[in-house]
C-alpha cells in the first residue's frame, strides 16, 4: 500500500524538506529507518465530513456520457483560502440554481512551477501571486470547499509530485499534472527536460497509489505554443503511456484539449481524434482564449459560447466555462455567469451526429501525424495503428526506457512546437493558422528527421524570414525576472531587436535579477531588457541595477524594463503616471515599457538612448 509514494518520499528527502520549509506546510516525515509518518491513507477516506475520492470525479464523467451534457469544470482560485472560498460560493450558488454538480478546478499560485529546492528565492519573490497557496489549499478544504462539488488543483511545474502530495493531504479529489511531455513551465535553468518528465512520472505514481483523479496531459498547452493538433495528441498519448506504467487506472485519467470555435467541423475532428485514440476515460474540453481579447466583452462571451456548442456536439465529459472579463483571475460572479451561459448552451443545443466528410478527413490527418510522431519517438518501424496503442502496447516499454525515449525525441526536434520553452530542446518547426482555423506546418519546417507524408502543410503564402544577421555593435541581454513564465511579450521585443540588427542573448523566463546582470557582464552586453508580469517590478528591477552597480557596469549599460510594476491595476496606473512625469529612475531603469507597447516605438526610443549614451 502506497509503496511508490513512500519510495519517492524516502529517495528525495531534501526536496520534501525544501517544499515544507518554503511553503510553510507540514509534509510527511521520513525516519532514519525509512519509515514514513504523516502520510494519509489512500482514497477513499473521510476529510472534513466528506469521503474524498478520485472516483467521485469519474462518476461525473459517466453521468456526462449518459446524458450527453458535459459537466462544468470552472476554474477559480485566488491568493488566499478565504478569498477563494468567498468567490467560490458564487459558483456553488449557481450550481444549486442550475441543479448540477460541478467539478471545481482550483487555480494554484505561479510559484508552484518552480522546484523549491533549487528556486526558493524565485518562489519567495512571487509568493501568493495568481492563485491559491499550498497552505491555502488545506485552509480552503477546512472552510468547506469540496464537500458537494469535487475539486482538483493544478500541479504543473518542476516538482508536481510534491504539489500532489500536499493536495492529497488537504483533501482534493484530483489534480492537473500536464503538460508532462513538453516543457511549458519549468526547464528554464531550474531543471532540465529529463528531470521535468521524470518528476511528471513520479506525480503519476503518487496519483495511482492514492486513487487521485488526474488530468494526465493537455493539448491546450501545446496549442498555446503554436503546436499542431497531431503533435499535441502524440504528446498526450506519450503521457498516457507513463500513466499506464505508473499503474494509474484509466477511470482516473483524463486528457484536456482546446477547441477554437472558429470552425465547428475542425473542432469535432480533433475531439473525435482524441476520443478514438486515447486510453484515458475522460476528456476535458477547454475554450481557446483570445490572444488579443476584443474590447467588447459581449463579443468575447459569444466566442466562448461557440466553443460550448463544439464541446456538447463532440461529446466532452467536462467543459471549462470561460469568464469574459479583462482581468487575469476571474471573480466568482463572472465565472458563475459563464457557468449559466455554458449550461444554457448545453441544454438548448440540439444533439446531432454531424456526418461530414471534412470531419473524417481532418480527423485522419490528426491521427496520421500523431502516430508518425509516436512511432518515431518510440523507434518503431512502420505507421502505428491508433487502435493498437492501448494499455498492453505500453507494457512493452520499461518506464525508464520510455522516459529516455521521450527526452531524446524532445532534444532531437521530433517533439516540437514553435514557442516551447525548454532551453535544452531543439527548436525547428514553424506553423501557420490557416483561415479554416487549423494550424499547419509551413513547408520545410515540419518535425526534424521525419518524412513529410504524414504531416499537413499550409498553402498560405507565408514568407519565412530568416533571423537577420547582427549588424549593430550593441548586444542585448533579454529575460523575465522572478517566478514569471510569461514570455510572449519578451518574444515580440526579441524579434524587434533582432530585426533591427541587434545581437540578443535570450534567457527566457524565471531568472534572478542578479543573474541577468551577471550575464550582461559575462557577455559584455550593452543593453539589459527585463520583464515581470506578476506585478513585482518595483521590487525586482532595482536589484538588477544594483548588481550592475556592484560590477561597475551601471553607467555603461542601458537598462529597460516591461510588464507590470505592481499587481493591482490602480497601483500600476499610479506608477505609470509617475514615470510619465518623472521618468523611470525610481525603478532602477532608464526606460519602462508596459503591456501594449509598440515594438517599433521601443526601438526608436532605444536608438535615441544609444545616441545619447555615445555622445557623452
Amino acid at each position: 500500500m502506497q509503496e511508490k509514494t513512500i519510495k519517492i518520499l524516502v529517495e528525495d528527502q531534501k526536496g520534501l524538506q525544501a517544499y515544507e520549509e518554503t511553503f510553510g506546510v507540514e509534509m510527511p516525515k521520513v525516519a532514519g529507518d525509512g519509515s514514513v509518518t504523516g502520510l494519509p491513507a489512500p482514497y477513499p477516506r473521510m476529510v472534513d465530513g466528506v469521503v474524498r475520492d478520485g472516483y467521485r470525479i469519474h462518476a461525473l464523467a459517466r453521468q456526462a456520457e449518459e446524458s450527453g451534457i458535459p459537466v462544468l469544470n470552472p476554474i477559480l482560485g485566488r491568493n488566499s483560502a478565504e478569498e477563494t472560498y468567498r468567490e467560490s460560493l458564487e459558483l456553488y450558488r449557481m450550481a444549486d440554481q442550475l441543479g448540477i454538480t460541478i467539478f471545481h478546478f482550483v487555480h494554484a499560485e505561479a510559484t508552484r512551477h518552480i522546484d523549491p529546492l533549487h528556486g526558493r528565492e524565485l518562489i519567495e519573490q512571487s509568493r501568493g501571486k495568481g492563485g491559491i497557496t499550498p497552505r491555502g489549499e488545506r485552509e480552503l478544504v477546512a472552510l468547506g470547499a469540496g464537500r458537494q462539488h469535487p475539486m482538483r488543483v493544478n500541479a504543473t511545474g518542476d516538482t508536481p509530485h510534491w504539489t500532489i502530495i500536499n493536495a492529497f493531504i488537504a483533501g482534493f479529489d484530483g489534480t492537473d499534472i500536464g503538460p508532462v511531455i513538453h516543457v511549458h513551465f519549468g526547464g528554464r535553468g531550474i531543471h532540465d527536460y529529463k528531470t521535468k518528465v521524470t518528476n511528471g512520472y513520479k506525480a503519476l505514481e503518487v496519483c495511482a497509489d492514492n486513487n487521485i483523479f488526474v488530468q494526465t496531459d493537455s493539448h491546450k498547452h501545446l496549442n498555446n505554443l503554436d503546436g499542431t493538433d497531431g503533435m499535441a495528441l502524440a504528446m498526450c498519448l506519450l503521457a498516457e503511456g507513463l500513466a499506464v506504467k505508473a499503474g494509474l487506472p484509466r477511470q482516473l485519467s483524463a486528457l484536456q484539449m482546446n477547441v477554437a470555435g472558429i470552425n465547428l467541423l475542425a473542432d469535432l475532428a480533433v475531439i473525435r481524434a482524441f476520443k478514438e485514440s486515447m486510453w484515458s476515460d475522460s476528456l476535458v474540453v477547454v475554450p481557446e482564449t483570445f490572444q488579443n481579447p476584443p474590447g467588447d466583452l459581449i463579443a468575447e462571451a459569444a466566442h466562448f459560447a461557440r466553443m460550448a456548442v463544439s464541446a456538447r456536439l463532440g461529446g466532452a465529459h467536462f467543459f471549462r466555462p470561460k469568464a469574459a472579463e479583462s482581468v487575469g483571475i476571474p471573480t466568482g460572479a463572472s465565472m458563475a455567469k459563464a457557468m449559466w451561459a455554458a449550461q444554457n448552451v448545453f441544454e438548448n443545443t440540439y444533439a446531432i451526429d454531424i456526418a461530414d466528410p471534412y470531419i473524417d478527413h481532418r480527423k485522419e490527418e490528426i491521427l496520421a501525424e500523431a502516430m508518425a510522431v509516436l512511432g518515431r519517438t518510440l523507434h518503431l518501424s512502420g505507421q502505428l495503428d491508433p487502435k493498437a496503442v492501448d494499455a498492453g502496447f505500453w507494457q512493452q516499454f520499461d518506464s525508464e526506457v520510455l522516459i529516455d525515449l521521450i527526452v531524446n525525441a524532445g532534444k532531437a526536434g521530433i517533439l516540437d512546437a514553435p514557442k516551447a520553452g525548454g532551453w535544452d530542446l531543439k527548436r525547428h518547426v514553424k506553423t501557420h493558422r490557416d483561415t479554416d482555423g487549423i494550424r499547419r506546418y509551413l513547408p520545410g519546417y515540419s518535425p526534424l528527421g521525419m518524412p513529410t507524408k504524414h504531416f499537413a502543410f499550409s498553402q498560405a503564402p507565408v514568407k519565412v524570414v530568416a533571423a537577420p544577421p547582427a549588424t549593430r555593435k550593441q548586444k542585448v541581454v533579454l529575460a523575465t525576472v522572478g517566478a514569471d513564465a510569461h514570455v510572449s511579450g519578451v518574444n515580440l521585443i526579441k524579434d524587434a531587436l533582432e530585426n533591427a540588427g541587434f545581437e540578443v542573448v535570450f534567457l527566457r523566463g524565471m531568472n534572478l535579477p542578479e543573474t541577468v546582470a551577471e550575464v550582461v557582464a559575462e557577455t559584455n552586453a550593452d543593453i539589459l531588457g527585463m520583464s515581470n508580469l506578476l506585478g513585482l517590478g518595483l521590487d525586482l528591477f532595482p536589484r538588477a541595477s544594483r548588481r550592475l552597480q556592484e560590477l561597475e557596469l551601471r553607467d555603461k549599460v542601458i537598462v529597460v524594463a516591461g510588464g507590470r510594476i505592481t499587481e493591482k491595476e490602480e497601483e500600476h496606473s499610479l506608477f505609470t503616471e509617475k514615470i510619465r512625469q518623472e521618468g523611470a529612475g525610481f525603478l532602477g531603469v532608464d526606460g519602462f515599457f508596459g503591456p501594449g507597447t509598440d515594438p517599433a516605438e521601443f526601438i526608436l526610443w532605444l536608438d535615441r538612448a544609444i545616441a545619447a549614451r555615445e555622445s557623452k
